[in-house]
């Protein structure tokens, strides 16, 4: 089911007129008649706004726990080639619907503002569970009016040149700049940041330039005196992707730059690459199993000389990333191994693990751990003359290494009514109740 915005809730009057035609009769919830169907709404992203959404659609019961709803709604989003996002709102059925799955999809643009995006969700959201009711035999939760629908296709997603005139040709840029300064009577700093992008992206080709400056200066009084550092990086960056095939992709990236942290004056890089999804690219922002794997040349003049006595090298390095992903009622998970080498020392060499899990274990606990860990070897760049105390403390330069981990771990515990309809937006900024700080805190609007 795909759904395209439109400027009235009343098209809900469509969603109930295909659930009537479209779907299988299923078995009336029990007192279903002058009921309000249990909604337990789940996203972890963008615009995953829920006061919103429950203020926009009353008349359904939102519920705080997955084994009270009727309905489990799973809201996810991946960008589009215009730089707009695709929302994908899964419908799965509970409590008896156990057989019940829908699926609706909304783009926003990248003009839209948060309002409108939010807009666009809402309606689509309703009219699924709209839906869902009609199917599953709630009645009388809404009212139909007439109202002026827009008259496109919902299935479409990319325009061709030959429907519009489109003197863009799909290709959209973007100029990004920001400037800080903050400092006090001991210390100054100044960050100077701007970039720009250009992609193109069709069901066939991705196509990414980028490129950015930034520059950085600080300046701290020391007792050993005044420590100043004027740093200045900059890069360019490419991406093209071909989609050989439903489940592979080969592609091209190349890469331009200066890293001042990393003991690198310039850079240069062409890499060759190939994916491949265990199940289909659809369903990406549901489930995903990839392998990434590319091999090729990079080319580095060094700021200092290196800890291995060089000034400038090419090296051949091969990567290779194995990733899964999901988002399933029981909560969502994502796991990575990468491992990479030099082709010319197979000694120098890195491997990185990363996960992330998010566990609803039994009504209202669930527990979450994120973490990652690396085996560092292929720090070739590394300056012989070594970091500075200043530098060090600053992160301005990178350190030899062994290892690098982090490590999260947490749980989250609800109990209480199961249902949460009301929104009051009072005192919104007052700690400890959904704003900046806990109940120990003055990090709202000024405290007292």
């Amino acid at each position: 089911m795909h759904v395209r915005p439109f400027k009235s809730l009343s098209i809900l009057a469509l969603a109930l007129f295909l659930g009537v035609r479209g779907a299988p009769a299923q078995e009336a919830p029990q007192g279903a008649q002058g009921s309000r169907p249990n909604v337990f709404f789940d996203c972890d992203g963008r615009n995953c706004n829920s006061d919103y959404y429950r203020t926009e659609i009353a008349w359904v019961n939102w519920v705080r726990d997955r084994r009270d709803a009727d309905v489990h709604v799973i809201m996810t989003s991946t960008a589009t080639g215009a730089g707009g996002r695709e929302y994908q709102l899964d419908f799965i059925g509970m409590a008896g619907q156990d057989d019940y799955e829908d699926q609706a999809l909304f783009q926003t643009l990248p003009t839209d503002t948060e309002r409108e995006a939010l807009d666009g969700i809402a309606h689509t959201l309703g009219i699924g569970l709209a839906r869902f009711s009609n199917v599953v035999g709630f009645r009388g939760l809404v009212t139909l009016a007439a109202a002026e629908a827009e008259r496109a296709d919902p299935n479409r997603r990319l325009v061709s040149q030959d429907e519009v005139d489109d003197p863009w040709d799909l290709w959209v840029f973007r100029v990004n700049g920001s400037g800080n300064l903050d400092g006090e009577s001991t210390r100054e700093t100044i960050r100077l940041n701007s970039s720009f992008s250009a992609s193109r992206v069709t069901p066939t080709w991705k196509l990414r330039f980028s490129g950015n400056v930034n520059f950085n200066r600080v300046e701290f009084e020391l007792e050993e005196g005044v420590f100043r550092d004027t740093r200045t990086d900059w890069g360019l960056n490419q991406l093209v992707v071909y989609a050989v095939a439903d489940h592979w992709s080969i592609g091209v990236q190349g890469q331009l730059a200066r890293l001042t942290r990393f003991n690198q004056d310039f850079r240069v890089e062409l890499t060759p690459a190939v994916e491949f999804s265990l199940f289909p690219y659809e369903e990406a922002t549901r489930r995903a199993l990839t392998v990434f794997y590319k091999i090729g040349p990079a080319y580095r003049d060094y700021i200092e000389e290196t800890v291995f006595g060089q000034i400038e090298e090419t090296r051949f390095e091969e990567s290779m990333e194995i990733e899964f992903s999901q988002r399933q009622p029981w909560g969502d998970a994502s796991f990575s191994v990468t491992g990479s080498h030099f082709l010319h020392d197979f000694d120098r060499h890195n491997l990185s693990i990363r996960g992330n899990v998010e566990f609803r274990i039994v009504r209202g606990f669930s527990v979450n751990a994120r973490g990652d860990i690396a085996w560092v070897d292929d720090q070739i760049y590394l300056s012989a003359q070594g970091a500075s105390d200043e530098e060090t403390l600053l992160r301005l330069r990178q350190r030899g290494t062994d290892f690098n981990y982090g490590l999260t771990v947490g749980f989250s515990i609800q109990f209480g009514s199961i249902f949460n309809n009301v929104v009051n937006n009072r005192f919104r900024g007052i700690p400890g109740f959904g704003g900046f700080g806990g109940f120990g805190g003055f990090g709202g609007r000024g405290g007292f």
